[in-house]
């Protein structure tokens, strides 16, 4: 086991806990205010792998920005191993992939992870054996010295998730992670997370793909226009036996929405 920096931990109680958290936008037309998130609470257990569901503008973004401590929420508490997400050690122990994420594209992958390496204050020959180990997980190994302004969208989604992955964090958070991908590219990251499900890490992510969610998850939190609906667990998505014989229809009728 590595070390990270010394105001860094690597082992943590890895867990995420939201009491009750709101959030409001305000238009630049009109100045009309939008409910982005309606008193949310909900508490992800170190080692639990929950997904987040829900339509375009239901609130999954803003819920892992303001976990990741980018925008504070209107009321409420967030704490991450117990610290706010405004304590940088909040930080230390949790690996991010955004969901459009950009890089130096004058980099190679190579250079953008020992980057997060040494960022995160890994020595040279550890950050080199995870780079070397990440990279074959994703199919990105023979690329690790080809720029990255030549990748397409899905390779640089797969870069990214070497780059929130590869100072091997105790939480990962992960928004729209098969964004870009191709079948084979997703076949990786789906291993990819399972993996780290059997390592005891505890997984965030949003996904509009319910098949991949539903594959890979311990529980899953519907959401609409900003409300925590409801959670299912693993257990009640596969031994659902009724007319709702899948996530997708579970999630429509949480939602109410079947005939839209």
């Amino acid at each position: 086991m590595f070390s990270l920096s010394e105001n860094c931990y690597v082992k943590t109680m890895a867990k995420i806990e939201l009491n009750n958290i709101s959030k409001t936008y305000v238009s630049e037309f009109r100045r009309r205010k939008k409910k982005a998130v309606k008193s949310v609470s909900l508490t992800i257990d170190p080692a639990d792998s929950f997904g987040i569901i829900g339509v375009n503008g239901a609130g999954k973004s803003t819920i892992i920005k303001m976990i990741m401590g980018f925008i504070t929420p209107d009321s409420g508490r967030i704490r991450i191993s117990g610290k706010p997400p405004s304590d940088p050690d909040s930080r230390c122990s949790i690996g991010y992939l955004p969901e459009n994420p950009y890089f130096y594209d004058n980099l190679t992958p190579g250079e953008l992870l020992m980057f997060s390496c040494r960022a995160s204050g890994l020595d040279r020959k550890t950050a080199e054996h995870r780079i070397d180990l990440l990279l074959d997980q994703v199919g990105l190994r023979v690329e690790k010295d080809r720029k990255l302004r030549t990748f397409s969208k899905g390779m640089t989604q797969r870069a990214g998730i070497c780059f929130a992955l590869v100072h091997d964090p105790e939480i990962v958070i992960l928004d729209e992670p098969m964004s870009g991908l191709d079948p084979l590219g997703r076949h990786m990251v789906i291993g990819l997370i399972q993996d780290l499900k059997k390592r005891g890490k505890t997984v965030l992510f949003c996904s509009h793909i319910l098949n991949d969610v539903e594959r890979i998850c311990d529980r899953v939190g519907v959401m609409d226009r900003g409300s925590l609906k409801r959670i299912y667990t693993r257990k009640e998505i596969l031994e659902n036996d009724g007319p709702e014989a899948s996530l997708e229809d579970l999630f429509l009728t949480t939602i109410n929405r079947k005939g839209e």
